[in-house]
C-alpha cells in the first residue's frame, strides 16, 4: 500500500504531477488516464502507465489496488468554450470521483486528493472585473458555474462526507486557471493563455496581424503557472487542512492585458477584434490566498509574464512542428 496513484495523468496538470512525484518521492507511481497512452501529453517510463476508464467502478478498483495515496485530477473538461457547451459531459465527471472514493475506501488508502475549481464560486460575487478576491467561504450560498462548477462543488461534498462518515483522509484544492507548457493549445478545450498564444503565433506567421478575442477584453482573471500548481497540490495533500483551499495566483489581469503580455513576448502588435457573442464566463475572478498562506507560509508567485514566456515558447515549437 505504498504506491501513489495519479488519475488524469495523461492530461496537463496530471502529467506534470507525475514527473514531480517521480523526482521527489521514493514510492512507485501509477499513472492512469482514459486516453490511449500515445496521446498523453507527458509519459514517463519510470511510472506504471495504464489506460482505464475511471467513470467505471471496476476500473477504479483496479487503479486503486495497492495504492497508499490517490490524486484525482481526472475530468472531462476544457476551457470556457468547452464547459459552456458540454454541461452534461462535465457533470458526468461526478462518476469518476464517486467511484474513486468508493475504491479508495475499500482499499483503505491513507490520503485522497481532489482537484476542484474556482468555478465553484457564487456567480453573483464575480459580476465586476474589479472583483474582490474570492475567499473559500464565498462558495456558499451556492451558485457555481452551470454544469462544470456544480459537479466540482458536489464532488467536494462527497469528499467531505467520505472523510466524516468513512474516515477517508481527503484533501481539496480549488484551482484557479492553471497554465503552462505540455497542455492543450488547440482543438476547442484549450484555456485562455494557450488560446491567446496560439492566436498570436498564427497572426504573426500568416501575416494577418489580427487577433480575435472572446468577450470585450475587460473580463479579469488570475492565472497560475503549473510549477506553482504542482508545489501547492503536494503541500495541500501532505498538510493538515481538511477544508477546500484556494490554489491560485493573486496577480489579476484583464484578458486584454493578457494579450498585451503575449504580444510583448512575440514582439508584435496586433489589431484586435472582439467577439462579445463568444463564451467568456464571469466578469471577474481572483484568488484570496489568506488561508493558504496561513497554512503553508507561501503562495503561488511565478509572475504571469515569466510563465507566459515559457508557455509561448512551447506552443510555438508545437505549432511549427505541426507545420
Amino acid at each position: 500500500m505504498d504506491g501513489i496513484l495519479v488519475c488524469g495523468a495523461g492530461g496537463f496538470i496530471g502529467g506534470h504531477l507525475v514527473q514531480e512525484l517521480l523526482e521527489v518521492q521514493r514510492r512507485p507511481v501509477r499513472a492512469v488516464d482514459a486516453k490511449p497512452l500515445a496521446t498523453w501529453y507527458q509519459r514517463s517510463e519510470a511510472a506504471e502507465n495504464v489506460q482505464l476508464d475511471l467513470s467505471l467502478s471496476d476500473d477504479c478498483r483496479r487503479a486503486c489496488e495497492g495504492m497508499g495515496q490517490v490524486y484525482n485530477l481526472a475530468a472531462d473538461m476544457g476551457g470556457m468554450g468547452f464547459i459552456e457547451n458540454h454541461k452534461a459531459r462535465c457533470m458526468l465527471s461526478v462518476l469518476i470521483n464517486t467511484h474513486l472514493l468508493m475504491a479508495a475506501r475499500e482499499q483503505a488508502v491513507e490520503r485522497y486528493f481532489f482537484s476542484s475549481s474556482a468555478c465553484v464560486y457564487n456567480a453573483h460575487k464575480q459580476e465586476d472585473p474589479e472583483v474582490t478576491p474570492l475567499a473559500e467561504s464565498d462558495a456558499y450560498p451556492a451558485l457555481p458555474e452551470d454544469g462544470y462548477g456544480w459537479e466540482k462543488l458536489f464532488s467536494e461534498r462527497m469528499c467531505r462526507h467520505f472523510r466524516e462518515d468513512f474516515g477517508v483522509e481527503t484533501r481539496i484544492a480549488r484551482y484557479h486557471n492553471v497554465y503552462g507548457p505540455s497542455g492543450t493549445w488547440e482543438g476547442g478545450r484549450e484555456k485562455a493563455p494557450a488560446a491567446i498564444c496560439r492566436k498570436v503565433i498564427e497572426a504573426k506567421l500568416d501575416g494577418s496581424e489580427e487577433i480575435e478575442i472572446w468577450g470585450d477584453g475587460s473580463q479579469s482573471r488570475s492565472f497560475m503557472y503549473v510549477d506553482d500548481c504542482i508545489r501547492g497540490t503536494q503541500a495541500i495533500m501532505q498538510g493538515d487542512v481538511t477544508e477546500p483551499l484556494n490554489l491560485g495566483s493573486s496577480e489579476l489581469v484583464t484578458i486584454s492585458q493578457l494579450v498585451d503580455i503575449v504580444e510583448d513576448i512575440a514582439g508584435i502588435s496586433l489589431k484586435r477584434r472582439y467577439d462579445v457573442s463568444a463564451p467568456q464566463g464571469v466578469k471577474g475572478r481572483n484568488s484570496d490566498n489568506t488561508e493558504f498562506r496561513k497554512a503553508f507560509g507561501w503562495e503561488p508567485s511565478i509572475s504571469l509574464h515569466d510563465g507566459m514566456e515559457q508557455t509561448y515558447a512551447w506552443i510555438y515549437d508545437q505549432y511549427m512542428a505541426q507545420r
